[in-house]
């Protein structure tokens, strides 16, 4: 059984995290919003503060910390896919002129994918950070280096968000796996979706936005 006192996992990070994605979203110009703008905010921010009451991510959470935690990751990513969809169709369909506006919204949304994603490889390795805080005997779902070599890491080290979010950034700048691999379907499945998301902002939005800036 791991040392709880050592690896419990702090939840100001992922708090901060969602509130960076909220942000971002908020700074979206309307054409790429779906529904009222103030809905998304208040959905995903109002029930961090229950969240954020407790610092650490434990065994002994009740279910319903995991289950609004994945909720909330869940709405951020589907208003950043609908966005994303949006941005394209605007860029496809659309008479679209401000090519800058359209460089620093494709920025942002990038952001966001790649912070989302983050949090969902963050909750999902191992069961979630309550589960990899109680016991290190639990099959990874993403192989991190130091798990494989000794010397590369002190004893006892296990990955901590930003070691999940520094996974997504890299993943979502190569499309493509890193130092980190991916070892389940459902890890695989984020991997995949976020390359395409990261794919479609990048070299399809980005490249369009520089051809009307000439």
């Amino acid at each position: 059984m791991a040392d709880l006192t050592t690896h419990k996992e702090p939840r100001w990070p992922a708090s901060v995290a969602l509130l960076a994605c909220v942000g971002l979203y908020i700074v979206l110009p309307n054409r790429l919003v779906e529904g009222p703008r103030w809905l998304l905010p208040i959905l995903v921010a109002l029930p961090l503060i229950p969240l954020s009451t407790r610092r650490h991510r434990r065994p002994d959470d009740a279910q319903w910390v995991r289950v609004l935690s994945l909720t909330l990751i869940g709405l951020m990513t589907v208003a950043n896919i609908v966005s994303v969809a949006l941005l394209v169709h605007h860029l496809l369909a659309g008479n679209v002129s401000q090519g800058r506006r359209l460089i620093y919204s494709a920025v942002e949304v990038w952001l966001t994918n790649v912070i989302v994603f983050g949090l969902w490889f963050w909750e999902i390795d191992r069961g979630g950070p309550h589960r990899r805080a109680g016991d290190d005997t639990l099959w990874p779902d993403i192989q991190f280096p130091q798990m494989q070599q000794s010397g590369l890491a002190p004893k006892g080290w296990h990955p901590r968000f930003f070691d999940y979010l520094y996974t997504s950034f890299a993943n979502g700048t190569s499309f493509a796996p890193a130092d980190a691999m991916p070892l389940t379907l459902i890890a695989k499945t984020l991997f995949v979706t976020e390359s395409l998301v990261s794919f479609v902002t990048i070299a399809v939005v980005a490249a369009r936005a520089v051809n009307i800036l000439r």
